[in-house]
């Protein structure tokens, strides 16, 4: 009696060329892409550091999301080279080009003592030695998630603008807190949920009872606390991924070069106008995007500078410090408990839409929120442009 199952893979493997480990170890090197089509339980048990993961049944569905220059040299594996072999006969039908297939697979590499590492989040090291399946560069789409993140970011990984490369992106990614108070609470939540990797928290000042009604990232055993030190418990409970590097100092020109300079993006969270001066001309100088936010009584503000791409800055928008009585104090005036939670919660999306660049960002919009009328109102910047700012 034949075997269909038999007949199927000596047909394929006869109609596909076939590399050895060895060859396949130096066609990596080179900048082939290695793409693995094994089970996940089987690519959580080890992982060939670079190579993209698509299990064989969704393959088909995949592909040309991730590799859409169907001239790209491909190797495909598995565990044994049977599916492999398969896979390369897909994506020849497909109209990939160069494909090839590593006999022996994953199993093989494994016992010849090739190098291969346990899942995790890649490392920078590893970013650097990896091209992109389209044939860019690219800063955050290799390594593997683990079962728990993979549990954790489910709703992110099934979404096509994010996915496994997407999630990789953030985990990778640097973010600085200007401010853990009534912006940089929900700010500093979202953004270790959504498990962006690094976060910067800058502030001086410690919990006060009269914080507790809008800055969500504080409890009551935490008055009189750091807030530093407050923030910095409530992310590392949150989620363990996200590492927190505290700054319990207040923003200074003779500080700001040191502190700002490593990260990816900025978030304004102040309440004064000397750091937010600062926070502009550190932006200008290293070309970090900031996400500005801003909150008075019952309105809020958002917008985002980004010096990358049209030139508006923060001075372009206040060229100057107002007089110390035209200067609306949250102190005296109040401010709604609520408030903070939906412009911190736009700029935390602003922010993740930066770093996933994808969306169009606020870069040259000024959005004012008013939570009596719950209306939105639009407004152009332009290089030069000024526009009154809300106080914090």
């Amino acid at each position: 009696m034949t075997n269909p199952t038999r007949e199927l893979l000596c047909k394929a493997k006869a109609d596909i060329r076939e590399v050895n480990t060895a060859e396949a170890e130096r066609l990596l090197s080179e900048g082939w892409a290695l793409l693995d089509v094994r089970e996940r339980n089987e690519y959580e048990r080890g992982v060939i550091p670079g190579s993209l993961h698509i299990p064989r049944g969704l393959l088909e569905f995949d592909i040309e999301r991730h590799i859409r220059n169907r001239d790209r040299p491909i190797m495909t594996m598995c565990a044994s080279g049977a599916r492999s072999a398969l896979a390369t006969v897909t994506l020849m039908r497909l109209g990939y080009t160069r494909v090839v297939s590593v006999d022996g697979g994953f199993n093989k590499w494994k016992a010849e003592g090739r190098h291969w590492e346990k899942p995790g989040v890649s490392t920078k090291d590893q970013r650097d030695r990896v091209s992109s399946y389209s044939g860019t560069s690219v800063e955050g789409h290799v390594g593997v998630l683990t079962m728990d993140q993979r549990d954790r970011y489910a709703r992110h990984l099934v979404m096509s603008e994010i996915g496994e490369e997407g999630q990789n992106k953030l985990l990778n990614a640097k973010v600085l807190l200007l401010g853990v108070g009534g912006l940089g609470s929900p700010v500093a939540l979202y953004l270790a949920a959504a498990g962006v990797g690094t976060l910067g928290v800058v502030d001086m000042d410690s919990v006060d009872p009269s914080n507790l009604q809008r800055q969500v990232l504080h409890n009551r055993h935490r008055v009189g606390e750091r807030k530093v030190d407050s923030a910095r418990k409530t992310i590392a409970a949150l989620n363990p991924d996200v590492k927190v590097v505290t700054y319990d100092t207040r923003l200074r020109s003779e500080n700001v070069a040191e502190i700002v300079s490593d990260y990816d993006v900025l978030v304004d969270g102040s309440d004064n106008f000397e750091s937010r001066y600062l926070l502009d001309d550190a932006s200008v100088r290293f070309g970090i995007p900031v996400v500005h936010g801003s909150i008075f009584r019952f309105e809020g503000q958002v917008t985002v500078f980004d010096p990358r791409k049209d030139g508006v800055t923060f001075k372009d928008m206040v060229p100057e410090v107002p007089p110390a009585d035209h200067v609306p104090n949250c102190s005296q005036e109040g401010v709604l408990g609520v408030l903070p939670g939906i412009v911190g919660g736009l700029q935390a999306l602003e922010t993740l839409k930066l770093i996933l660049d994808i969306g169009d960002s606020l870069v040259g919009r000024l959005m004012v929120f008013d939570a009596l009328e719950t209306s939105f109102t639009e407004l152009e910047l332009r290089a030069g442009s000024s526009r009154s700012t809300l106080g914090k």
